[in-house]
Formats: C-alpha cells, structure tokens, sequence
C-alpha cells in the first residue's frame, strides 16, 4: 500500500463523513441561532429551551436524510472492500 493509496483513502473517508454529518450540522447551527435570536429578543435564559428544539431538529432531518446517507455509506464500503487486496501489504 503506497503513500499516495492511503492519502486518497484518508481524503475519501474524510470528504464522506462531512457529507453526511455537515447537514445535520447546518441544520443544528441554524436552530442554535433561531433560538438563541428568540431568547434574546424575550429575555428568556434557559437552557433546555435551547436544546430541545435543536434536537427535534436534528433528529428530523437525520430521518429525512437516513436512506441517502445509508446509500452513500454502503456503496463506500462496498468500493473499500471490493479493493481490499490491493490494501494489504
């Protein structure tokens, strides 16, 4: 296994896991602000107030995306352990 081999290897593995988990990402970081603009706009400081909708939220969209991500997941798992044997040695 060359250097070159685990480069595209590490750059493929890393460019699928923000494929992934970056809209489950966005969407956390743009409830945190909607709810923290509200909390400010009504002087309401609480933390579970926070919390709970961005996980509704995030929960939601990991449904609504579960078959693309599960799709992407396999067919890179499928590509890995099709050229297993060009990984060893």
């Amino acid at each position: 296994m060359t250097q070159d081999m685990v480069l595209k290897l590490a750059r493929e593995a890393l460019q699928i896991s923000l494929m992934v988990s970056g809209p489950l990402l966005l969407v956390s970081l743009v409830v945190g602000v909607l709810v923290s603009v509200m909390q400010v706009v009504t002087s309401i400081q609480d933390m579970t107030l926070s919390l709970v909708p961005r996980m509704i939220a995030v929960f939601l969209v990991f449904l609504l995306l579960l078959p693309w991500a599960l799709h992407v997941l396999i067919a890179f798992s499928t590509q890995l352990f099709g050229h297993l044997e060009q990984f060893a040695l």
